[in-house]
């Protein structure tokens, strides 16, 4: 890894982890387990902190309802040790696309490409 990637690293916190997060890793960080998009998932030894090391872009919906569980204490078990039974019904996780091009938009908003024709109201037209 050259200096400039180091410097690089130092001052953005968004792209994967900074180095001051990296050293505490390898000081004091006992790997747990991965999920299926290679988020790396740690605690410490006595298992009073649970961190993740994100693969690529930092957005908390990228984490599973599982391993989501497990970071916040909801149980002790890993999603390895203890896989959650989905129901039939679930979806699968899909990732928040709020502030994409493939944000929701209902059919009457401007920020679809082609807003539906309304014909439930007209619009005032001045004398």
């Amino acid at each position: 890894m050259g200096l400039v990637n180091t410097i690089f690293r130092a001052l953005t916190w968004w792209d994967s982890q900074t180095i001051g997060t990296q050293l505490f890793t390898w000081r004091k960080g006992v790997k747990v387990g991965q999920d299926a998009q290679g988020n790396v998932f740690y605690r410490d030894k006595d298992d009073s902190r649970r961190w993740v090391i994100y693969n690529g872009e930092i957005e908390g919906s990228r984490i599973s309802p599982e391993w989501h569980g497990w970071l916040h204490w909801t149980w002790d078990k890993t999603p390895e040790m203890e896989p959650l039974t989905h129901k039939v019904w679930e979806k699968p996780h899909q990732e928040n696309l709020s502030g994409t091009v493939k944000a929701y938009a209902p059919a009457g908003s401007i920020a679809r490409a082609k807003p539906a024709e309304r014909s439930d109201y007209e619009a005032w037209q001045p004398e």
